[in-house]
């Protein structure tokens, strides 16, 4: 038994000893973990979440008083241009239009008769006009007779006497013809005011048929039929009959933080992805970029609020699809992911490897054989440098961090361009972000083959 013991003490003695060797040989290594700079395709994303939109829609409001006679069409159902999509009780404007019919028609009667007695006059001038000619001729005659002695007196005064009253009798009939044309075109005046009068009561009869103003599709119905609506402001209760969408030229208004705004511009591309949808990626293009930031609470625009709180704000933005299709509604909720920068083949990093570094202070923490190291973010910084740790191995063949500066481009996911001061193929450390925020530079460093915890599970 004391045999079996002391068989398990050397046992025992020797595996710590090995494990101190282990630890010895391994103190003043840094695990960390590193990666490769490479050259790869990267693009900036925007995004932004919002709603989709028609283009085009309208509230088909009510334009005169009364109950909801008939609804056409229902809540989903597509409409055409010109169809009839609700009628409002239009009894009283319907016999206006019907009674200023018959008043035309009648005026129109009393124009073919004035028309007729005009036609009559004109009989009547002619017929004058050849009385006079001949009560002419006869006064002619007479005077020559009369006064050769041949023709009475009497006889004389009778020829004259003819002749002045076929004047008079032409020129009322003259008279009466232009009598007739007076009553002609007063009658047609009439006519025309009566004419007037049915376009005014037509409009009031059309304004009890709501039709639809282009093709599209219902979206909402806030009435029944048997309801009364009103005419009122858009949007009041009681004043709307339905709203129609134009679905042809389908918007995703989506609302962006005012950090990325400024790299939004029009005609950008984006890729739009709706919660109702999933697994459907629907391309368009930046339509329009407001220039009013929205309160982030309300909505409201800043130049509208009357608030002087500091809050987020945001910009809405609208991208129109390219290729929409008859699944999609208004009001889905949705996510713009907007392209801001592409770059094709550029050389790249994670951007969790960039730190900062600042050598005035690295040189102060050196004095006295004491080794540099990189300042820490929360500590105050006179001049910091933008760079990353590169893992190079020294004389003895030994891993040893080196920071070099870099100049960095466009940003994408999880990578970030560099514009100068790395080669595709280094070494570079990527975490875990507390060593690296304090990495020492040329400090002994040991490859950590664990697997990185995700970004999530880190700031828990």
């Amino acid at each position: 038994m004391k045999k079996i013991f002391l068989i398990v003490l050397a046992i025992l003695i020797a595996a710590g000893l090995v494990t101190f060797m282990v630890i010895k040989q391994q103190s003043g290594y840094t695990k960390v973990y590193t990666a490769k700079v490479v050259r790869e395709d990267l693009a900036t994303i925007v995004s932004g979440t919002g709603q989709i939109k028609p283009k085009t829609y309208v509230n088909v409001g009510a334009t005169a008083m009364g109950r909801v006679t008939h609804l056409y069409v229902r809540e989903g159902e597509k409409v055409t241009k010109g169809e009839v999509v609700a009628t409002i009780e239009n009894i009283q404007q319907q016999a206006t239009v019907n009674g200023q019919d018959a008043a035309i028609d009648a005026a129109k009667t009393d124009i073919a008769s004035y028309v007729a007695a005009e036609k009559t006059a004109e009989a009547n001038v002619a017929h004058a006009k050849a009385d006079l000619e001949q009560k002419q001729l006869d006064w002619q005659r007479a005077q020559a007779l009369y006064k050769d002695g041949i023709m009475a007196r009497q006889d004389f005064d009778a020829k004259k006497a003819a002749y002045d009253l076929d004047v008079a009798s032409l020129a009322q009939a003259v008279a009466g013809v232009n009598q007739a044309k007076a009553n002609t075109d007063s009658a047609r005046g009439h006519m025309e005011t009566d004419v007037a009068t049915l376009r005014a009561d037509q409009d009031m009869l059309n304004r009890t048929i709501a039709v639809a103003p282009f093709d599209g599709v219902v979206t909402n119905e806030p009435v029944r039929e048997g309801e009364t609506v009103v005419e009122g402001i858009q949007n009041t209760e009681g004043s709307t009959l339905m709203t129609l969408a134009d679905m042809s030229v389908v918007t995703a208004e989506v609302k962006v933080d005012e950090t990325d705004i400024v790299n939004v511009q029009l005609g950008q591309p984006a890729d739009v992805t709706v919660d109702a949808l999933p697994g459907k990626v629907f391309k368009g293009i930046v339509t329009l970029v407001g220039d009013q930031a929205l309160l982030r609470s309300t909505g409201i625009a800043t130049s509208q609020s009357t608030t002087g709180t500091e809050e987020a704000k945001d910009f809405k933005v609208v991208v129109t699809l390219s290729d929409p299709n008859s699944e999609l509604r208004p009001g889905l909720s949705c996510t713009a992911k907007i392209t801001t920068a592409h770059k094709k083949d550029v050389v790249s990093l994670p951007i969790q490897a960039l730190t900062l570094y600042d050598p005035a202070l690295d040189k102060k923490a050196s004095k006295g054989g004491v080794q540099a190291a990189t300042v820490s973010y929360n500590a105050p910084k006179s001049n910091p440098v933008q760079g990353v740790f590169v893992a190079q191995k020294d004389a003895h063949g030994r891993l040893r961090a080196k920071f070099i500066p870099v100049s960095t481009g466009i940003t994408g996911a999880t990578d970030i361009e560099v514009l100068s001061g790395l080669s595709p193929g280094e070494e570079i450390v990527t975490g875990p972000y507390k060593i690296l925020r304090d990495l020492k530079d040329g400090a002994l460093l040991k490859r950590d083959t664990s697997e990185p915890l995700s970004l999530t599970s880190s700031s828990s």
